[in-house]
């Protein structure tokens, strides 16, 4: 069993696309913010306000829980700052990196509503955080997908290609 992990910045369309790719393999779908909602019973926004460690350490969890699963999962952004996350991405299954410039995640997170790393100015905290990243993201990526299509059913597509030639 393998499976399907999608990585990238926030704004990216990880759960958009990742809910699309799903339905249309017939898999299940999570999304480890959601799951780490629902384990902690808490926001992600709450879980930060305690310190980003915190969360990171839920999603860690999540994130092995879901190793090996036939499912689609939408990784949360920082997901890739754990390099023992990124040996569990890399060996569980397919990591397809949905990429996209800044302005492209800019127009999608808008003020970053509940977004608790883009407080102050949005912006430059998103081309700060995207900077920081994007090594990260190609080093745990076995395939890169452009996500800039206005229609997320074009990424999943993509997302199913490389699915399909790989598994």
């Amino acid at each position: 069993m393998a499976t399907l992990w999608l990585v990238g910045m926030m704004g990216s369309g990880k759960t958009t696309v990742g809910r699309i790719v799903a339905e249309r393999l017939g898999l299940p779908f999570h999304d480890t913010d959601e799951d780490v909602e629902e384990a902690s019973g808490r926001t992600v926004a709450e879980l930060f306000a305690d310190g980003e460690e915190g969360f990171r350490d839920a999603e860690a969890e999540v994130v092995r829980s879901l190793a090996g699963e036939r499912t689609v999962v939408a990784c949360g952004g920082g997901v890739v700052l754990d390099e023992d996350n990124v040996d569990v991405l890399r060996d569980g299954g397919l990591v397809v990196w949905l990429d996209a410039p800044v302005d492209v995640l800019m127009a999608r997170v808008g003020e970053g509503a509940g977004r608790p790393l883009l407080e102050g100015d949005p912006a430059a905290e998103l081309a700060r955080i995207a900077a920081e990243r994007r090594e990260r993201y190609e080093a745990a990526a076995h395939v890169r997908v452009d996500a800039t299509h206005d229609d997320p059913g074009e990424t999943a597509e993509e997302v199913i290609a490389a699915w399909t030639s790989w598994s």
